[in-house]
């Protein structure tokens, strides 16, 4: 190690909410180690003469503080010199994502980024989900519109997403082909998700928490009444969760796979004892609300896993 400092490649600062934010309370833990934080959007990612340069700035985080974040004055800075960089933004996982990846990977063994930059563009989040599909409800991954008709046929209800998008935008339960609804999906997303619709979700999702290889806890996400949205931001209330044998067995295989594809940090979601899906691992979440509810401190143990 260079420098005690972590770099965070995310949204603006103003966008998140540190009462529930993961990004927030990874920072807070390091901060409290002696490390400085340095902050940076993906557009001002830049190769500069050979080296890997950040247009961002030295912030300070606080949750005693009215306001949560205080920045200090912009500046550029040689990524090599960082301890750790957290890749932290939200999808879409577009071309500007996928370039941010290969510009990271030039420095990928000066400085140990989280996650992985190949492994991130490798393990494609919900397109990845189709190694466990003995796991999954059936599932189809498509953008033919015949194909779409035929699956609804069959389960009468489905749920249809987008693959590259996040907290619960775009996301729809359809019990009728409505044709119009699915282009513009198509039009706007390119493949989607098209997935057999379990009711059970108005009892609650499970958001499972992945750190090197280990299953570190996790929580429940009700749906508010009269919705099938699980995701907090949709206005679902988290509980805490325990695993049955059956996810804890599927959680094992998932998290051992993550690891050996060098992914540190994910989560996974069940339905009904089914894998949903979602392998995130771009900006995985749920670590402040876990430990709201747990108290149980897993920024501590995804700095501890790292020897920090």
């Amino acid at each position: 190690m260079i420098n005690k400092i972590v770099a965070i490649q995310g949204n603006p600062p103003s966008t998140l909410k540190p009462q529930t934010d993961t990004s927030i309370f990874l920072a807070s833990e390091i901060q409290n180690k002696g490390f400085k934080i340095f902050y940076y959007y993906p557009k001002d990612l830049s190769i500069l003469k050979s080296k890997v340069v950040a247009r961002g700035f030295f912030i300070n985080f606080s949750y005693t503080n009215r306001k949560f974040f205080k920045v200090f004055k912009k500046q550029n800075l040689d990524l090599s010199k960082c301890s750790f960089i957290l890749i932290r933004q939200d999808p879409p996982f577009n071309l500007e994502y996928i370039s941010t990846t290969y510009i990271l990977e030039n420095i990928k063994g000066k400085v140990k980024i989280i996650n992985n930059p190949a492994s991130i563009r490798n393990v494609s989040e919900k397109l990845y989900s189709t190694k466990y599909k003995k796991f999954m409800p059936p599932t189809i991954f498509t953008q033919n519109l015949i194909e779409i008709k035929n699956f609804l046929k069959i389960y009468k209800k489905i749920i249809i997403k987008p693959i590259h998008s996040f907290g619960g935008n775009d996301i729809y339960l359809i019990s009728r082909f409505n044709i119009n609804l699915i282009k513009k999906l198509i039009k706007k997303h390119g493949h989607i998700m098209c997935q057999k619709y379990l009711s059970k979700i108005i009892k609650g999702d499970k958001r499972v928490f992945l750190i090197n290889g280990k299953i570190c806890g996790a929580i429940s996400r009700i749906p508010k009444k009269g919705s099938f949205l699980s995701n907090m931001s949709k206005g679902a209330k988290p509980v805490i969760s325990k695993l049955t044998k059956l996810e804890l067995k599927i959680s094992k295989i998932v998290a051992k796979d993550l690891k050996k594809k060098k992914i540190f940090f994910a989560g996974i979601d069940f339905i009904d004892q089914k894998l949903n899906g979602d392998i995130n691992v771009t900006s995985p979440t749920g670590l402040k609300t876990f430990f709201d509810l747990s108290k149980v401190n897993l920024a501590k143990t995804f700095w501890k896993e790292l020897n920090i």
